[in-house]
């Protein structure tokens, strides 16, 4: 028996022994990868048709499990919002009874009016210009009274990304893509990104391992030179990804190109500096007010409430210690 027990305790030395290497690199800081260019998307909202391919190319590649059809009474689209395991949504808006009527004893259906160009809806065919020369730049859906809005959301990717700021274990970094990236294996549920995120992006997955969840910007294709899933699948373009800077650069050339054409409700969000101070990485082309798709105007960071609430704190137990004496004397 003595015998038995001391190869044991030998046999299980020597393994410990083993394995000393392959703790000891655990320990090890390795080399970072070299830094990148800065990467995101270009999401143009006027060139998007609602087809979903890109919410479909996203599941498929990062094998995501598809969301339960659920009719909202809404619109067309039974996802409704971004998840866990949604991480690419196509927004389906609806806007009716955007122009004014003519005369001023009819009231104005909508606050935020669009001028549009005054075209006849039937005319007799016994003429030969019964049919009106279309003028330039009327196409749909940009001057149509009637029209629906779509728009690809995603994680915005941002420079100074609050869900960042609010994590406690450090599980949310930038890679060296400067994209805001989940890790999985020291992600603990906490929950603090969730509501840290000013855009409803990040998400628990309660049904699942419980952690927090978002859009890598397909990571794992980005190191092998290849495009995002939802980038390569979307058929007209609206979602573009390369460099944060050459986006830029097309988005303010497609800005003025829109507003040359009439388009004077176009405009950029996130693609300037002043957005959670930094911008963002995924930027939009917009056809109305942020506000209409789902978007803060001015989404703030964590860190800017630290020093008021810090301040508020030290005041309020100031007070309470002067109360604490005041009463005390008079005792």
């Amino acid at each position: 028996m003595l015998e038995q027990r001391g190869r044991e305790s030998v046999s299980s030395i020597t393994q410990g022994v083993k394995q000393l290497p392959q703790l000891l690199t655990l320990l090890q800081k390795q080399t970072p990868p070299p830094e990148q260019p800065a990467l995101g998307f270009f999401t143009d909202t006027s060139l998007c048709i609602g087809c979903k391919a890109c919410e479909i190319a996203c599941k498929q590649w990062n094998q995501l499990p598809a969301t339960e059809p659920d009719w909202s009474g809404t619109s067309y689209d039974n996802t409704q919002k971004l998840g866990a395991t949604t991480w690419r949504h196509v927004q389906f808006i609806e806007q009716i009874g955007r122009r004014v009527p003519a005369g001023p004893e009819l009231p104005m259906l909508q606050q935020h009016s669009v001028p549009l160009p005054e075209l006849p809806v039937y005319q007799p065919m016994d003429r030969a210009d019964a049919i009106p020369e279309t003028p330039p730049g009327t196409a749909l859906p940009f001057f149509n009274s009637d029209r629906w809005l779509m728009h690809s959301d995603v994680c915005k990717h941002c420079a100074n990304a609050p869900c960042q700021e609010a994590c406690p274990t450090g599980a949310i970094i930038h890679t060296e893509y400067d994209t805001v990236y989940v890790q999985q294996d020291i992600c603990n549920g906490c929950g603090y990104c969730v509501v840290a995120c000013p855009f409803g992006v990040i998400a628990r997955d309660t049904q699942g391992d419980g952690q927090a969840h978002k859009c890598t910007l397909c990571y794992d294709r980005l190191k092998d030179g290849m495009k995002p899933a939802c980038a390569k699948a979307c058929p007209t373009d609206s979602i573009q990804f390369g460099e944060v800077k050459t986006l830029k650069a097309q988005a303010q050339e497609r800005l003025g190109h829109l507003q040359q054409r009439g388009v004077s409700e176009a405009q950029l969000y996130g693609a300037d500096d002043k957005i959670l101070e930094g911008g963002l990485h995924s930027f939009f082309l917009l056809l109305d007010q942020p506000e209409v798709y789902n978007l803060p105007a001015n989404p703030a960071r964590p860190s800017n409430h630290v020093l008021p609430t810090s301040l508020g704190t030290i005041i309020a137990a100031l007070l309470m210690g002067l109360m604490s004496i005041f009463f005390f004397k008079q005792e």
